[in-house]
């Protein structure tokens, strides 16, 4: 019998950009938004959805203003907690991007992992962290320090890797070397050079790896920082690089697509990527010094 999962990305613009308000009326106001857009994934038979890069806030990163360490909660917390009702609902996995904080000062850009049972599965800490204008993500993450883990959903063998990952295929190939059969990468990029990489390197590390990527980006521009305008553009991309659904560059929207997983193991009897790796000839690749 086919393996045909739909899957569904969420890209959202931010209601309130006002430094002003209290950053609870913020979050609550971005998570209230989220909540008829997955309703509708829900209705429409959606088995895994994906929301965006800290998808209940804004992306306060272009600021190094502490309050925002005021955003970070434990993961799983109050915010997973609030959707697996959702999930139990509609029996439906959830990628729930948050900014997590595990102990006092101690803070990690995050992605949780529930089932569609309402299971906490677990969860992915961001690992490769800009630190440039605009972008001051060293001020606000740690990186990642759980590896790549890949979960084991009622549906497919699910892996993350959030928005900065993407520009580091040597993460993208462990994700498939666990296991991986879709990867989401939820974003938050603005125009610029990166929307020309944004359609080069998550393609070639689907057909690099034997794998559907799932890639959201937020729409929009956030004030007080206004680094620019966040392109949407969200995407479903299967293991021959081709594309499956894509959004608009400007509106709020769900978008969804069916994957045949069982291209996969038909791609990977064509292009032995994993059998013709020559590990021996990559060490250079994990020597800090290189």
């Amino acid at each position: 019998m086919p393996r045909i999962v739909k899957c569904g990305l969420i890209q959202c613009s931010n209601p309130i950009n006002d430094e002003k308000e209290s950053i609870e009326k913020i979050q609550k106001a971005m998570f209230d938004k989220h909540l008829p857009f997955i309703d509708e994934a829900g209705k429409a038979g959606v088995k895994i959805l994906g929301l965006q890069e800290i998808f209940n806030g804004p992306y306060f990163c272009p600021s190094q203003d502490p309050r925002w360490y005021d955003a970070a909660e434990p993961v799983p917390g109050p915010t997973v907690e609030a959707l697996i009702p959702y999930a139990k609902k509609y029996e439906m996995v959830l990628i729930i991007p948050v900014y997590e904080e595990e102990q006092p000062g101690v803070f990690y850009n995050t992605a949780a992992v529930v089932d569609a049972d309402g299971t906490y599965l677990g969860k992915y800490r961001k690992h490769h962290i800009p630190h440039t204008s605009g972008f001051w993500e060293k001020f606000f993450f740690k990186p990642g320090n759980m590896g790549y883990p890949v979960f084991e959903t009622r549906y497919a063998k699910v892996g993350v890797y959030i928005c900065y990952d993407r520009h580091f295929p040597e993460g993208a190939r462990m994700l498939g070397m666990n296991g991986a059969e879709i990867v989401f990468n939820p974003s938050a990029t603005v125009k610029g050079l990166s929307q020309y990489l944004w359609k080069l390197e998550q393609p070639a590390h689907a057909v690099a790896n034997g794998y559907f990527m799932a890639c959201s980006n937020r729409v929009g521009t956030e004030s007080p920082w206004n680094i620019g305008e966040f392109y949407g553009t969200s995407y479903f991309v299967d293991p021959r690089g081709n594309f499956l659904a894509e959004a608009s560059e400007d509106k709020d929207e769900l978008i969804t697509a069916e994957l045949d997983l069982d291209m996969i193991d038909e791609v990977r009897r064509v292009w032995q990527f994993y059998r013709d790796r020559r590990p021996e000839t990559y060490g250079k690749l994990s020597d800090p010094n290189a």
